[in-house]
């Protein structure tokens, strides 16, 4: 699934092609995603100028100016991909012209300068749907979602005081969306590694200076990643069609049997575990 630096990069890809442009037509392609449309939809969407594109946890969100909000999740397996041409002489700003349409391609919206925003999501795990601007934080999408983990709300006071009650594993409780949203498997992973904190310590023995770590760990690791565009596992590639390249600077993440890249470790061989049906990479030699 999409973690918060690919729905980021999303967000940074799209956001000079969509804002301020007209919405002219949207072509829903199935009556559903991961749950039906809302009533009138692509009539609610046609002819509504997008004023301004976000992201709230793995959620990309398209302020319209009639005071509604597209909500949009990616899911397991969805992309949002641009073409066509708009830009001096007809040339496209993107990698292919209008292509064909393909039997995945949910949602098409084309925009008023020419360009088209196409959905694919071959697994239909993705979602969309509107919600009022002024209120999207009572949205039921919204309403049990943690801090963000690149704001000043992200400190070592909010990780030591969200744990010490927990009776669960340091992994888990990064995974926990109702506590610090957007982090995801890989990248929690690559957080503990960095602050050389075990993913099978408990929350309970936490304390300030591992809090420090782990903090900055955290804000490192999502901010490279998206600096990369992202990381491309498996469906996932950027507004433009490229593919995201932080995959190429994992320190533990899917690379069990691989050394420890830690000089320190001296030939330390990544383990893999289970916790939680969820595969977990770690250095059993500098992760305590």
């Amino acid at each position: 699934m999409p973690e918060l630096p690919e729905v980021e990069t999303v967000k940074r890809g799209l956001e000079p092609a969509l804002v301020g442009r007209r919405i002219a037509h949207v072509d829903l392609r199935r009556k559903d995603l991961r749950i039906p449309f809302p009533a009138h939809f692509a009539e609610r969407l046609s002819g509504k100028r997008i004023t301004g594109l976000g992201r709230r946890a793995k959620y990309l969100l398209a302020d319209l100016d009639d005071g509604e909000t597209l909500i949009i999740h990616l899911g397991m397996s969805g992309r949002l991909t641009l073409s066509g041409k708009n830009g001096k002489n007809g040339e496209s700003r993107y990698y292919h012209e209008v292509r064909p349409l393909t039997r995945h391609d949910h949602v098409v919206f084309d925009l008023d300068d020419g360009e088209r925003l196409v959905f694919n999501d071959p697994r239909r795990f993705g979602l969309m749907s509107l919600a009022p601007t002024a209120a999207l934080g009572d949205s039921p999408f919204f309403q049990h979602l943690g801090i963000e983990p690149l704001g000043n709300e992200l400190s070592p006071e909010h990780l030591l005081e969200g744990l010490k009650a927990r009776k669960t594993s340091l992994k888990a409780a990064l995974l926990d969306q109702t506590f610090i949203v957007g982090i995801g498997n890989i990248y929690a992973c690559e957080a503990l590694h960095r602050a050389r904190l075990s993913p099978k310590r408990l929350c309970a023995t936490m304390n300030r200076e591992r809090a420090d770590r782990l903090a900055k760990a955290i804000k490192e690791v999502l901010r490279e990643a998206i600096e990369a565009g992202g990381s491309s596992l498996k469906d996932y590639v950027q507004a433009d069609g490229s593919l995201g390249y932080f995959q190429h600077r994992f320190a533990v993440y899917d690379r069990e049997g691989e050394r420890c890249p830690r000089k320190t470790c001296k030939g330390t061989k990544i383990r893999r575990i289970v916790q939680s049906n969820r595969s977990t990479f770690y250095c059993p030699n500098c992760q305590r």
